[in-house]
């Protein structure tokens, strides 16, 4: 029989309607806890996994100044099965509306990972496709980031969230993604900064000697230059380090600097988790990336 063309825009619309929309990974605080944890189970058994991602494309955004999240991302799709294809964000930001840009673009990709400024972007992607959007990074949170740490934290830690956690910082994206992971998973956490840098709705004090009694789990983020006098007294140091409880580890935000939010002599201490505490990005971006194909 022949097919006219009306014929066959109806045929294809018949075909959109059963399409299934998957679940994005925007904001931690968009699951409960229970999903938070389903992808720590798959992460721990990523080894079940094999070829999930054979004959997929995973398209990513990325600035060409990330390393860690991108190396780990590629990599792991790459050990999956996957294809990664790899865009600047600044491609996002285009005369062309983005409904028309990913309307075309979920015809080739099953997944997207963005790095980009703008959460607000990543929000509007996830409704005008079908596909996962999955975020690498905005101005506003960092949730991969979140998970990946929780997930080593919970290896060195059973009490991981009974524990008490500190972020020494600025109201920047890393110190409101400890936030959005504090209220997704329900832990307590508290943070040290002069008054004017404060997160808001987050328990804050601006003594450092006095707010890291009783701390489990100490948190840090670089400091921007512009503002890195007003933090001079907010080092953590050596020292610093042995007024928190017994065990405490430092969990500082890469990039770091030795002088600035952190000592020398504190990353060359036991208390620094290590280099190989992010080794986890790898399969909890995996286990996310599971997930969100999953669901």
């Amino acid at each position: 029989m022949a097919i006219y063309p009306s014929m066959k825009y109806n045929y294809y619309q018949n075909i959109k309607c059963v399409e299934v929309k998957m679940r994005s990974f925007i904001r931690l605080t968009d699951f409960n806890i229970s999903d938070l944890l389903e992808i720590f189970e798959i992460a721990e058994n990523i080894d079940k996994y094999p070829n999930f991602l054979k004959d997929k494309t995973v398209v990513m955004f990325f600035p060409s100044n990330s390393i860690r999240t991108r190396v780990s991302f590629e990599k792991g799709i790459y050990l999956l099965g996957g294809q990664s294809i790899l865009f600047d964000p600044a491609t996002l930001d285009k005369k062309e509306d983005i409904k028309d840009v990913f309307g075309y673009l979920q015809n080739w990709a099953d997944a997207v990972v963005i790095r980009h400024k703008d959460i607000n972007l990543l929000d509007k992607i996830s409704t005008v496709t079908d596909i996962p959007v999955i975020n690498a990074l905005t101005d506003e949170n960092h949730p991969c980031e979140m998970m990946s740490d929780l997930y080593s934290i919970s290896k060195l830690r059973s009490s991981y969230l009974e524990d008490e956690y500190l972020f020494v910082g600025a109201a920047g994206n890393i110190g409101k993604a400890w936030k959005e992971a504090s209220e997704a998973f329900g832990f307590s956490l508290s943070q040290c900064s002069p008054s004017e840098y404060a997160i808001p709705d987050v328990k804050h004090g601006t003594n450092l000697s006095k707010l890291i009694s009783g701390k489990d789990i100490i948190c840090t983020d670089s400091i921007p230059q512009e503002i890195l006098n007003d933090f001079k007294s907010y080092q953590i140091t050596k020292d610093i380090m042995t007024q928190a409880n017994d065990g405490a580890i430092l969990n500082p935000c890469p990039p770091f600097y030795r002088g600035e939010e952190v000592s020398e002599n504190v990353i060359d201490s036991d208390f620094f988790v290590g280099y190989a505490f992010k080794n986890n990005l790898l399969r909890i971006q995996q286990a996310i990336l599971i997930y969100c194909l999953s669901h």
